[in-house]
C-alpha cells in the first residue's frame, strides 16, 4: 500500500497503548484506564460497560460475550466464554406445550444465561489490576448524567416505540419518556441500570476487603443476589413477543449454577500467520475454514477488490457456511469434527468445488467421512428464501398486523498496552428493542437461544444447558505465537465474512490496518441466517458501490444476485495490535460515524 495512498483516517501508531471500539466513548473510557495505569484487561472491561450504556440497540448486561485474549506474563492464548447456556427448562416438549415450533427471536422465551456480565468479571478477576468501581464507574456516569444518543439507537427505539407502549412498559418508561422518542444525539440517560451497577459494586464491595473479594462479591449478587431474584420473577409472567404472549423459562438457578469460563481457541496458518477463533459454539471456525479453502488458490494475482477475488471469497464463503449448518455446536454437548474441518486436506477438497460461475446449492462436505444433515428449515430457506427475501426480520409497515421487533446487532472492542496484553471482544444480545426492560433494573434479557433447532438430531439442536450457536466471533492473530492483531466487527452473518477481504487486504496486499478496513468489501447472503426467521437469499451478494460498476456487473455475469448496497456500508471493523518491531497500531472503522481508534 502506497503511503500517500487516501484513507479516511490513518494507521495509528504509539507505544503505550491502544483502544478501538464501535463507539468513540468506549475508546475513550479504555484509554482513560490505560492512561490511569490499568492494563489492557482492566480497559477492556471499562471499554464494554460503556458499549452496554450507550449502544443499547446493539448489546446490553443481560447480553453474552466471547473474548479471546492473549496474556503477557504466561505467554497464553485463551478465550473467555461469556455465552450464556440454555435454562433447565428449555426442552422442545417446554416449547410445544406453550404452542411453539421455533423459537422467536424477540422475548422471553429466546432468553439464555446473561452471560456478558460474569465474562467481564471473570476477566477483571484474573487478569486485571483494578477495581470494579475504578472500571464501571464510566458506564455509572454515562448512564446517570447522560450521553448523546447515536442516530441508529434512537431511530431503533421511535420504529419499537408502539410495542414499548401496548406491550413493554418498563422499556417506555427508560425509552420513551412521556411517549415521545429521543432525538438523534439528544441526552439520554439510563438512571435504572445506572443504579443496578452502583448497587452491584457497593454489594461487592461490603463482602471483602481485597479486589478479587469485592469482584466476586459482585458476580454473586448478580448471578445469585438481587439481580437474578429480579430475573426470576420477571421470567415467570407474560410478556409480548413476536409469536404471541408467553412466559419465559429462564430462573434463578439457572443464574446461580452458571458461570463464565476459559477454554482453548481453535487455530489455523493463512499467511504465514495464526488465526485463533472461538470453539464451534460459535461461527468463530469458520473464518478459519474459508482462509484454509483460499491459500489453495492464488490471491495475490487476482488484485485487491477484482471481480475473480470476489467470486471466489464468496464461493468459498459458501462453501464454509454450509458446514457451519450442518456441524457447529456446543462441543461440550456434540462431538464436532473441528479438526477435519480446518484441517489443509479438506480445504483442498472443498476448494476444487469452486467453479467459475455461481453455485446455487448448500453444499456441505463430508469432513472425517461424516454424514451432513442440514435442518428442514434451512432447506426450506434454500428452496423459497424463506420469510422475508432481505434476510432480515424486518418489521411490517404499521397497520400491518401485529408489529413485529427488528432483531438487533452488535459491538466489538480491541484494546493492547505496552506490556503486550491483547483483548478481542464482541458484546451483544440484550437489545433494547427484542426483549422488555426488566423492571427495576434497567435492562433487558438476551435472545440469543433463536439460534437454537427445536428439530432433534442436529448439531446445534436444544438441549438444557447447552450453549447456542452464536455468530459472536473476536479474533486474535499471532505470529510464532506471539500476539500480533485483535480484530473483530459487528454484523452477525457477516462478522466471519467482512474479515476475510480485511485479512487478504492486509496479510495478501500489504495495506495498512486503516486501508484495509477502508476499502469497499462485500458478503454473501446466499445461507440462510442465523437469526428467527431463518430467511435466504439463495446466490445473494451484497456489494458496496466503491468495488465498481464492471465488477459488479462481472459477478452478475457469473451468476450472482448482487445488489449495491451503496459506497460506505458493510463492515464495521476496528483492530488494534502489535508491530514486529514493538510499535502499537490501531484502526478503525469509518462507516455509520461512530467508531474510532484512540491511543499513543
Amino acid at each position: 500500500m502506497s503511503a500517500t495512498a487516501f484513507t479516511t483516517r490513518p494507521e495509528l501508531l504509539g507505544t503505550f497503548g491502544m483502544v478501538a471500539t464501535t463507539h468513540w466513548l468506549a475508546s475513550a473510557a479504555g484509554m482513560a484506564v490505560l492512561e490511569a495505569g490499568g492494563n489492557a484487561y482492566d480497559a477492556a472491561v471499562a471499554a464494554g460497560f460503556v458499549l452496554h450504556v450507550v449502544e443499547p440497540h446493539l448489546n446490553g448486561v443481560g447480553g453474552d460475550m466471547p473474548a479471546i485474549c492473549h496474556d503477557a506474563k504466561t505467554g497464553r492464548t485463551f478465550v473467555v466464554c461469556g455465552q450464556g447456556t440454555a435454562p433447565a427448562a428449555a426442552t422442545p416438549q417446554a416449547y410445544a406445550a406453550q404452542g411453539v415450533d421455533a423459537i422467536p427471536g424477540t422475548g422471553l422465551l429466546a432468553a439464555t444465561v446473561p452471560g456478558s456480565f460474569g465474562a467481564w468479571l471473570l476477566m477483571l478477576e484474573r487478569y486485571g489490576t483494578l477495581g470494579l468501581r475504578d472500571v464501571l464507574g464510566y458506564a455509572i456516569g454515562y448512564a446517570r448524567d447522560g450521553y448523546p444518543l447515536v442516530r441508529q439507537a434512537a431511530d431503533t427505539i421511535a420504529a419499537v416505540a408502539p410495542v414499548f407502549a401496548e406491550h413493554w412498559q418498563a422499556s417506555a418508561q427508560i425509552y420513551t419518556p412521556g411517549g415521545q422518542a429521543p432525538a438523534p444525539r439528544s441526552r439520554f440517560a439510563n438512571p435504572m441500570l445506572a443504579d443496578t451497577l452502583t448497587r452491584l459494586v457497593a454489594e461487592g464491595e461490603a463482602v471483602g476487603s481485597t479486589r478479587e473479594a469485592q469482584i466476586e462479591g459482585a458476580r454473586r449478587a448478580f448471578y445469585s443476589g438481587f439481580v437474578a431474584e429480579e430475573i426470576d420473577a420477571f421470567a415467570a409472567t407474560e410478556q409480548w413477543d413476536s409469536d404471541g404472549t408467553h412466559r419465559g423459562l429462564l430462573t434463578g438457578a439457572d443464574l446461580d449454577g452458571w458461570r463464565a469460563g476459559e477454554e482453548d481457541p481453535v487455530v489455523a496458518d493463512f499467511a504465514g500467520i495464526q488465526v485463533a477463533k472461538t470453539q464451534a459454539w460459535g461461527q468463530g471456525p469458520v473464518l478459519l475454514q474459508q482462509l484454509r479453502i483460499l491459500e489453495q488458490f492464488d490471491l495475490a494475482s487476482m488484485g485487491p477488490g477484482s471481480a475473480d477475488l470476489v467470486h471466489t471469497v464468496v464461493e468459498s464463503a459458501k462453501l464454509a457456511f454450509a458446514d457451519r449448518e450442518a456441524f457447529y455446536g456446543d462441543p461440550d454437548h456434540v462431538d464436532v469434527p473441528i479438526d477435519e474441518l480446518i484441517s489443509p486436506g479438506y480445504a483442498a477438497e472443498r476448494a476444487r468445488l469452486v467453479g467459475p460461475t455461481a453455485d446455487t446449492a448448500l453444499r456441505p462436505g463430508s469432513p472425517a467421512g461424516r454424514s451432513a444433515r442440514l435442518p428442514q428449515a434451512v432447506l426450506a430457506a434454500m428452496a423459497d428464501g424463506g420469510a422475508w427475501p432481505d434476510g432480515l426480520a424486518t418489521p411490517p409497515a404499521p397497520g400491518q398486523g401485529e408489529p413485529t421487533v427488528a432483531r438487533g446487532d452488535t459491538c466489538h472492542l480491541d484494546v493492547v498496552d505496552r506490556w503486550g496484553n491483547v483483548v478481542s471482544a464482541t458484546p451483544s444480545g440484550g437489545w433494547l428493542q427484542s426483549s422488555p426492560t426488566i423492571p427495576g433494573l434497567g435492562f433487558a434479557l438476551g435472545t440469543r437461544a433463536q439460534m437454537f433447532w427445536l428439530e432433534p438430531g442436529l448439531a446445534s439442536s436444544l438441549a438444557p444447558g447447552t450453549r447456542p450457536r452464536t455468530t459472536l466471533s473476536p479474533s486474535l492473530l499471532l505470529r510464532d505465537g506471539r500476539p500480533y492483531l485483535s480484530f473483530g466487527t459487528p454484523g452477525g452473518d457477516q462478522q466471519d465474512q467482512w474479515t476475510v477481504p480485511f485479512l487478504i487486504n492486509h496479510l495478501v496486499f500489504g495495506m495498512d490496518l486503516q486501508a484495509a478496513i477502508d476499502a469497499p468489501t462485500w458478503h454473501s447472503t446466499h445461507g440462510p441466517s442465523s437469526f428467527a426467521p431463518r430467511a435466504a437469499e439463495p446466490l445473494g451478494v451484497r456489494a458496496e458501490t466503491r468495488l465498481g460498476a464492471d465488477v459488479l456487473a462481472e459477478l452478475r455475469r457469473r451468476g450472482h444476485d448482487v445488489s449495491d448496497a451503496g459506497p460506505w456500508s458493510l463492515g464495521r471493523i476496528s483492530a488494534a495490535g502489535i508491530r514486529a518491531d514493538g510499535m502499537l497500531m490501531a484502526a478503525a472503522n469509518p462507516r455509520g460515524m461512530q467508531g474510532y481508534a484512540v491511543g499513543r
